[in-house]
């Protein structure tokens, strides 16, 4: 028997988790819990959108527990500390992708309390997604190779105008006039699990930072934009380029750069690449560049059937973790920290 898992939630992320989960040797899908009562009752699999796997959604968190599961697939759109706490306390390690790499973006008082859970509880605590997380893992991959390390900079680029999360996007800043003197601080505090990628590469580097710091600049809409569910109106910011720095004797070691625009009235007139691109400088200095691309027997007739890509690549790298975060001692574990994340989606012809 493999390692046996709940799955937290089956949004959009959770639906991809669940999937890459089935049919997987090692990984045992034991529970599912819903977090809308419409869901109670139904299989995770039709959740999902996949066939039945005979493992029925339920909010009774005692129920859940008492399949002993080894690990919870956390896949809420934001992270609650009090669940967490209950979840890792009660001896169940949990992977994330729900805006948690190292806790730091919590404040220390939050950060405390999961990780005395994690001693209380004997669990792991991992979190990634694609960026960030997944994304800054390349790029400690890429600096292993250099001798020499002067910066590491991770930068992403897109077009999100068929990205549907405004949820997640008004509080960064989207939306607001482009002279609101709250713009920063919006942007500061909706992205900020980018700190938590900062000091994940810093520890990578085993540097200690003097500061991490957060800058930005926006664009607005030159006309009112319908985004479907939510409309952004002329005047307002549809574009933010922003950029997390980890500081070291006053001069920037890491930065973390983020351009997202919508639309296409925007002024200024961003240009995007759609990708990620990664520069150590250093000796030598090494440049990177990540393209996400369909496979060839990918179908999708809409924008919305094209977004599944970016929430595989989000899920896929907490569930690939799962085997080294239940190896892992108790604790709040990252990249630096497991011993292995290994592919598993090899599809047999």
């Amino acid at each position: 028997m493999g390692i046996r898992v709940v799955q937290w939630t089956t949004g959009n992320i959770g639906r991809q988790s669940v999937k890459a989960m089935a049919g997987r040797d090692d990984l045992e899908l034991v529970g599912c819990y819903a977090w809308s009562p419409d869901k109670v009752g139904r299989d995770a699999g039709e959740l999902a959108g996949i066939d039945p796997i005979g493992v029925a959604a339920t909010d009774d968190v005692d129920a859940l527990f008492a399949l002993r599961p080894d690990c919870v697939v956390y896949n809420p759109m934001w992270l609650d500390v009090d669940e967490m706490v209950r979840i890792l306390e009660a001896g169940v390690n949990m992977v994330s992708t729900a805006g948690f790499v190292t806790g730091h973006a919590l404040g220390d008082a939050d950060r405390k309390r999961l990780a005395e859970a994690c001693e209380r509880g004997g669990s792991s605590l991992f979190g990634s997604g694609i960026n960030p997380g997944w994304a800054e893992l390349l790029a400690i991959v890429l600096a292993s190779a250099s001798d020499r390390i002067d910066k590491v900079t991770v930068s992403e680029s897109a077009d999100t105008t068929f990205y549907d999360s405004p949820a997640t996007e008004i509080p960064a800043g989207f939306g607001q006039p482009i002279d609101s003197t709250d713009l920063l601080a919006m942007t500061r505090k909706g992205t900020a699990v980018f700190e938590d990628a900062v000091r994940l590469i810093a520890d990578a580097l085993g540097v200690e930072l003097d500061e991490v710091v957060c800058e930005a600049e926006y664009a607005q809409t030159k006309e009112d934009l319908d985004l479907g569910s939510w409309q952004i109106a002329a005047g307002c910011v549809a574009g933010i380029s922003g950029s997390w720095q980890g500081r070291v004797g006053g001069r920037t070691l890491i930065e973390l750069k983020f351009r997202w625009r919508k639309g296409q009235a925007l002024e200024p007139d961003w240009e995007v690449e759609m990708g990620y691109i990664i520069d150590v400088e250093g000796r030598p200095s090494l440049h990177a560049r990540v393209d996400i691309l369909p496979p060839p027997d990918f179908e999708a007739t809409t924008m919305e059937e094209f977004m599944v890509l970016g929430m595989i690549l989000t899920a896929v790298p907490a569930v690939n973790a799962i085997p080294a975060v239940v190896a892992a001692p108790p604790g709040i574990v990252t990249y630096t920290d497991l011993y292995r994340t290994l592919p598993r989606g090899y599809a047999a012809t």
